[in-house]
């Protein structure tokens, strides 16, 4: 399946759409508050990260390749939850958020990659998990997917917290508002921990792979590789780094400004717009003879 990727040209039906939500004919749809981890690994091409390709069986992104993540659930608003690291208040000003949102969106977060990929950012305040293979930790991984065991009570009792500061901020993107479901998702970045492996467990993807992060938009690019565009440009940008140390010292920099695609000219006709620090990248990769960008 190939998918188109940035600058997509719009369809005339789909802009006539997009027009029909600005000038107030349709009322778009509630976004969902999600996140999504970008788990990297260093490697001989550049910083790598982990991707699993979606069932094509899902009603979300089918058979597309993305990074762990999901939405938020209630329980990650628990108050309770063990903490180490940036605080709440600390994490709410660099997402652009409230604090209930950003506790909630870090749960969220550590949980979802716990889910489906087997790695967990807990530990001690001293150290961190180094080893999630076992039987018990498959059984817990197993609860807390089906929604039997919270985060909370997960993490209580093994005696872990959440480690905040192995994630940091990297980007926040929010579906166009013509799309039938829609997320407002802040993306992380977080560095494999030392010890812990990756695992196909996943019940929501068909394969799971480790790929440089330049590899896999080259592979988008030939269309052997099925990306939305925001997982496609955060590609783009992570290869931008020799490493995770090098992306992780750029996401420190970082805070979060929701980015909402919307219409904008595209030579004759039009396309979806992306953040302007992406526009050269992107540039590059499209330049030659007919080129519109």
């Amino acid at each position: 399946m190939r998918i188109p990727l940035p600058p997509v040209p719009l369809p005339a039906h789909l802009l006539e759409v997009a027009r029909e939500y600005d000038d107030g004919r349709r009322t778009p749809v509630e976004p969902r508050d999600a996140a999504t981890v970008v788990l990297l690994r260093p490697g001989p091409e550049g910083p790598e990260a982990y991707l699993l390709r979606r069932q094509v069986s899902m009603d979300f992104a089918a058979g597309m390749a993305v990074f762990p993540g999901g939405g938020v659930d209630k329980r990650d608003f628990d108050a309770a939850v063990a903490w180490a690291g940036p605080s709440p208040q600390q994490w709410a000003a660099r997402l652009g958020c409230d604090e209930e949102t950003a506790r909630a969106l870090v749960c969220a977060a550590v949980r979802e990659t716990f889910e489906e990929s087997g790695v967990l950012l807990a530990g001690t305040a001293d150290e961190v998990v180094a080893d999630t293979t076992g039987e018990d930790w498959e059984a817990d991984r197993h609860a807390l997917e089906s929604r039997e065991l919270a985060m909370t009570e997960f993490l209580h009792r093994r005696g872990l917290v959440l480690r905040t500061d192995l994630l940091e901020v990297w980007d926040a993107w929010l579906t166009p508002v013509f799309e039938p479901k829609r997320y407002r998702t802040w993306f992380f970045v977080a560095r494999l921990p030392e010890g812990q492996r990756t695992r196909d467990v996943s019940r929501e993807s068909s394969e799971v792979t480790w790929l440089p992060a330049a590899v896999a938009a080259e592979q988008a690019d030939a269309g052997t590789l099925a990306m939305l565009p925001p997982t496609y440009l955060t590609c783009l940008d992570i290869s931008q780094y020799a490493d995770p140390d090098a992306a992780f010292a750029e996401a420190r920099q970082r805070t979060a400004s929701m980015f909402t695609p919307s219409v904008e000219a595209l030579g004759d006709g039009w396309t979806l717009s992306m953040p302007d620090r992406l526009r050269p990248l992107v540039a590059e990769r499209r330049r030659g003879p007919g080129s519109p960008v």
